[in-house]
This record gives structure tokens, C-alpha cells and sequence, in this order.
């Protein structure tokens, strides 16, 4: 088997992104350390903090047992105004009085388990073939479609009146930004802890996880996203590595 470079090291890392630097700045911040092909199972906002998960090597290959998994957050939302973006980087849309608790509660309870609710504008879904955050910025209007998210719980750690703290566990592909519009209000603070098992207190950049070490923990239907030829090869190179 013939192997080019770019295919290793092979293995998972868990970083710990800060607010600033984008997703795709840390992946590539990785492939520069390692010369491999460098993907990512999801990205989070500039803004927001918390875990990624990065893939090298060999490793992408097995991105779609990773991207589906279930997700964990904890976002501040100022329930006083919304935003261009659900986030602090926009134009404040629109300013009124904060919910009652009692008001706030009866939405929340609204918004858990399947849920349709709208993409936000500043995102990277395609909208008649350009991103839709692209058509924002040029101050373009469009009406973006709803996606179903499976919300498992979304629950208060803090009320404070004009703003709220929540703690939430969403599947893949759930907008927090879009949650916080449901309310009324924006996300003024954003993180990500934990993707599927993984939790953000494990994250170490220079840490390469073994993918027979990460497979073990995944869930058997996320494993079964790829064939077992894929996760045969990428353990093939993974032990060359190791031999």
C-alpha cells in the first residue's frame, strides 16, 4: 500500500479553541506542526470557545463518525436585544424589555426535544449557491430555511433578569445562535464542552489520540458511519506509524 505524506501522523486532537482565531486557523495551525492532511468535525464561530475536534492524517477519512456526534454547550444570552449574527460581532436589530422567568420558562419548554428552527443569516449554508454569512455582509436579505434539531435538554444554571445562562446537550447540526433568537435575545458568550464522549477538559494540542483509542469510545452507529475498509486502512497507517 502505497502511502503519500500527507496521510500521517494519523490520529485525533482535542483543542481547546479560545475566542479570536477561527476554526480553520487552528486546523491549519495543525497541519503546519505535523505536514498531514488536517480535518475538523466541526467548527465553531470566532467568538464562541471550546472544544474541537481535529483529525489528522489518516484520520479524515473517518470525519463522518466524528461530525454527527451529539453536542454540549454553555452560552450567555442577553434577552435585551438581538443581533445580525444571534452573536456580540453584529448589528444590534432590535432593543425591548427582557422576559418575566415565568415567560422565559414557557419558551424554553417550547424549544426541547425536536425542534424546527430558522439557520441563522451569518452561517455556511449555501443560499442559491453562495454562504449565506457572504450574502450578510453585504447587507443582502434572505429568508433562511429552518433546520429540525433534536434538542435533548436546555436547562437555566443562572437567571440574571436581562440575561440568562444555559446549559445545553443538542444533536449535530443545532444553531445555539438560533436557540438564543427564539428568545428574543443573542448569545454574548459561547462554549463548546464536549463533542459526542469527548469533553473539553481532555484537550491538549500537542496530544495525538490513537484512533483505536477514539473508536472504542464512540457510540456503535456512529462507528458504523464509515466502512469497516475505511477504519481498517486508517488503523493500517496508524500502526505503521507506531512500528
Amino acid at each position: 500500500m502505497k502511502v503519500s505524506r500527507a496521510s500521517k501522523p494519523v490520529g485525533v486532537v482535542l483543542v481547546d479553541k479560545p475566542a479570536g482565531p477561527s476554526s480553520f486557523a487552528l486546523v491549519a495551525e495543525l497541519r503546519r506542526r505535523t505536514g498531514a492532511r488536517t480535518g475538523h468535525a466541526g467548527t465553531l464561530d470566532p467568538f464562541a470557545t471550546g472544544l474541537l475536534v481535529l483529525l489528522s492524517g489518516g484520520a479524515t477519512s473517518l470525519a463522518p463518525c466524528f461530525v454527527g456526534l451529539d453536542k454540549r454547550y454553555i452560552t450567555d444570552v442577553d434577552l435585551t436585544s438581538t443581533t445580525s449574527t444571534g452573536d456580540p460581532e453584529g448589528e444590534i436589530l432590535e432593543r425591548h424589555e427582557s422576559p418575566s422567568r415565568e415567560e422565559l420558562d414557557a419558551v424554553l419548554a417550547r424549544l426541547r426535544g425536536e425542534v424546527e428552527l430558522p439557520i441563522p443569516a451569518a452561517s455556511a449554508v449555501k443560499i442559491g449557491g453562495e454562504r449565506a454569512y457572504r450574502l450578510a455582509r453585504r447587507g443582502v436579505v434572505v429568508e433562511m430555511p429552518v433546520r429540525r434539531s433534536q434538542v435533548h435538554a436546555l436547562d437555566v444554571s443562572a437567571y440574571m433578569g436581562d440575561s440568562v445562562r444555559l446549559e445545553l446537550h443538542v444533536g449535530s447540526g443545532t444553531y445555539v445562535r438560533s436557540i438564543a433568537e427564539a428568545l428574543g435575545g443573542h448569545c454574548t458568550m459561547l462554549r463548546r464542552t464536549a463533542v459526542g464522549p469527548f469533553a473539553v477538559e481532555e484537550a491538549d494540542p500537542e496530544r495525538l489520540t490513537a484512533i483505536a483509542d477514539a473508536r472504542v469510545r464512540l457510540p456503535d452507529d456512529a462507528v458504523g458511519r464509515v466502512p469497516n475498509a475505511v477504519w481498517e486502512r486508517a488503523l493500517a497507517l496508524e500502526a505503521e506509524r507506531s512500528a
